[in-house]
């Protein structure tokens, strides 16, 4: 039987991953381009938005914000749908113009018609599936292949939406194209939020504003020159340690000398916490979640947070005690 995810009370920002179907290399440019676009197309849709993403050649990150909606007015609701279904397909055979005439007219179909399309929205589960599905479609399609394209479900930690283990997620999410080798500086890989926002693509300097300083208002130089120093430490010789880090002397002093990193260099180890603690956050977050969690499952067994070991900021911690290598 699987177990509940554990969600947000209110608002709730979430770090998703997903792989492909036992870990194969599946993904070149073209398939990248499209899942890109999908990811944004299905969150317009879903009222969710983008925080910071990044795809590779076999799974994909993406960090969202979940808030939920007093009320969607059935022109919104017509102009999401398009965004996905701008025609009739094998899974939507309705038309638009359909739609908006019976919701114009009210009565059982109108109700029907807003409760299928609602219950998609606000949801970080419904998100995840809608891109999944999509995107398997199209994968399977274009390359004449059948079965599923995914692993198993898609993993997800609930973050807490402020401070440090927002943006220390957000980094490790936008550092994963370093950590596999690829490039030196996460500006220079396509397919990430924070290259995005050097960019300036609008939406994502946006998202970076809420993730450096919770806030739309601020600066977007501002909120890029406070992220690159999360992503490589302060100062110029910070930045050199941390972009020529080996990555294999940074996993022999956490696991054997049981020393602490610096953040910047922390980060450009594997770290399945960030994937697999389902809550990561301060302590008093974590615990108010796990107990919410427990009321609704009706789970006896009491869980306490756990400090990330070898962590230079001791104010994170996670729901998940992980058995096993920690850091890869």
């Amino acid at each position: 039987m699987r177990t509940k995810r554990i969600t947000a009370q209110d608002t709730g920002i979430y770090h998703c991953m997903s792989r492909t179907v036992n870990g194969q290399a599946l993904f070149k440019l073209r398939e990248m381009e499209v899942l890109r676009k999908m990811i944004h197309q299905v969150a317009d849709f879903s009222g969710v938005e983008v925080l910071t993403y990044c795809l590779m050649n076999n799974h994909f990150h993406v960090l969202v914000r979940v808030c939920p909606e007093a009320q969607v007015s059935d022109s919104e609701l017509m102009r999401r749908y398009r965004v996905l279904y701008a025609k009739p397909s094998l899974y939507q055979t309705a038309s638009v113009s359909v739609m908006e005439q019976e919701l114009r007219d009210g009565g059982a179909e109108a109700d029907l018609i807003r409760q299928k399309l609602l219950t998609r929205m606000n949801d970080i589960s419904a998100f995840m599936k809608t891109l999944k599905q999509r995107f398997s479609t199209w994968f399977n399609k274009t390359h004449e292949r059948f079965g599923p394209l995914w692993a198993d479900r898609f993993k997800s930690v609930l973050v807490e939406g402020k401070g440090n283990a927002l943006q220390t997620m957000a980094a490790y999410i936008d550092l994963n194209p370093v950590r596999a080798g690829l490039v030196k500086d996460p500006k220079d890989y396509r397919f990430c939020g924070y290259a995005e926002a050097v960019s300036g693509q609008k939406k994502a300097q946006r998202a970076l504003k809420f993730l450096t300083f919770g806030a739309y208002e601020a600066s977007s130089n501002e909120a890029l020159a406070s992220y690159r120093e999360l992503l490589f430490g302060k100062g110029s010789a910070a930045v050199e340690h941390a972009a020529n880090i080996d990555r294999e002397a940074a996993v022999r002093v956490l696991k054997k000398e049981q020393g602490v990193l610096p953040s910047a260099v922390l980060l450009r180890c594997r770290i399945r916490y960030f994937t697999e603690g389902a809550v990561l956050g301060s302590r008093e977050f974590v615990q108010s979640h796990a107990e919410h969690w427990k009321r609704s499952t009706g789970r006896k067994h009491r869980y306490k947070p756990q400090n990330i070991p070898a962590e230079a900021n001791a104010s994170l911690t996670v729901l998940k005690n992980l058995r096993g290598s920690v850091y890869s």
